[in-house]
């Protein structure tokens, strides 16, 4: 039995998918803080298939504790957190307590009940400013705001527990840019409030919610001005999930995987294959840069491949057109 935290999420309900198609026996909590629980009947509604589900928080031990009562949990795929740039800047103690101390509680429950596997939803921000790409997995890491060091000191803590106990494994996934949706159009990305990424950015202008799309700085140093970014379709990243799964079914110790594309694709190739593939049209105001925007950011994706068997297969149009369909009609 894997528990899924966080699991009525954007990535959460994707890799939800992925598990019970695989054959996979899940059980599910999230507390619904920046989700649905229409996700959850989504996926049922996909799959065929059903699975136990706690409306739980992190930060409550005891009701987690129910969690690992109730089943027989054999390993971790950890989402649950909160993931906001802007918020976390504004209101580090609450990302500190959510993420860490959540996680830390998660993994004191697992200590005590013998779960020795664990998959962690990290993210490419832990690579800080990069220094040069495409980044691969041994390049030094930092963290420019709050949400990025709790990624960072979550991984710390996990590799900390591998060297006090060497039969546990975790896979730390560092992703790129997710986007796109399941090719149901049932789940995607439904960010609540105003979105901070560029997709649902896109969406919004094209279906008229935004007059336009702000496209920070056309003066960067890239093929046509804009920022370079590696984006990934959340049905790829659910898979990757799997594929690491798998992985540690058969080894231990913390082993670390980029999740992109190893392509980098600039906010004009976005927007216009999105019009293209679409046949809509995204009107957008270029505005001066944002600080703390780097140029292009892309991952080397190598490792992955040659340890997981894994490679990102969906292309940008395959991206842009399912992000679409499932957000037209909304």
């Amino acid at each position: 039995m894997i528990l899924v935290t966080g699991m009525a999420g954007y990535i959460g309900s994707h890799t939800a998918v992925a598990l019970l198609e695989d054959g996979r026996q899940i059980v599910g909590m999230d507390n619904f803080y920046n989700s649905s629980p229409s996700a959850l009947d989504a996926v049922k509604k996909i799959t065929g298939k059903d699975f136990a589900f706690y409306n739980a928080d992190l930060r409550d031990k005891e009701g987690m504790r129910r969690i690992f009562e109730e089943n027989s949990i054999d390993a971790v795929i950890h989402f649950a957190g909160l993931k906001a740039v802007g918020e976390s800047v504004e209101k580090p103690l609450l990302y500190y307590e959510n993420n860490i101390s959540g996680t830390v509680n998660l993994l004191e429950l697992m200590q005590e009940y013998g779960v020795k596997r664990f998959v962690f939803s990290s993210s490419a921000t832990v690579y800080g400013e990069p220094d040069h790409v495409p980044i691969e997995e041994d390049a030094p890491n930092s963290a420019t705001n709050p949400y990025g060091r709790t990624k960072l000191y979550i991984e710390g803590i996990l590799k900390d527990m591998c060297v006090a106990d060497k039969k546990f494994s975790v896979a730390l996934l560092r992703y790129f840019n997710p986007i796109g949706a399941h090719e149901s159009g049932l789940i995607g990305e439904n960010p609540n409030g105003i979105p901070n990424n560029l997709m649902p950015r896109i969406c919004q202008a094209a279906k008229g919610i935004m007059p336009f799309l702000t496209v920070y700085g056309d003066d960067y140093p890239t093929k046509d001005g804009t920022g370079v970014r590696d984006y990934i379709h959340v049905c790829d990243l659910a898979e990757g999930h799997l594929a690491a799964l798998k992985k540690l079914e058969k080894s231990t110790g913390a082993l670390i995987y980029n999740l992109g594309t190893g392509i980098g694709y600039s906010v004009y190739e976005m927007i216009h294959t999105f019009m293209k593939v679409n046949s809509v049209n995204v009107p957008y105001k270029v505005c001066p840069r944002r600080a703390g925007d780097v140029p292009t950011v892309y991952a080397n994706p190598d490792k992955a491949l040659n340890e997981l068997g894994w490679r990102a297969e969906r292309t940008l149009e395959d991206m842009c057109k399912s992000s679409w369909e499932f957000v037209k009609n909304k």
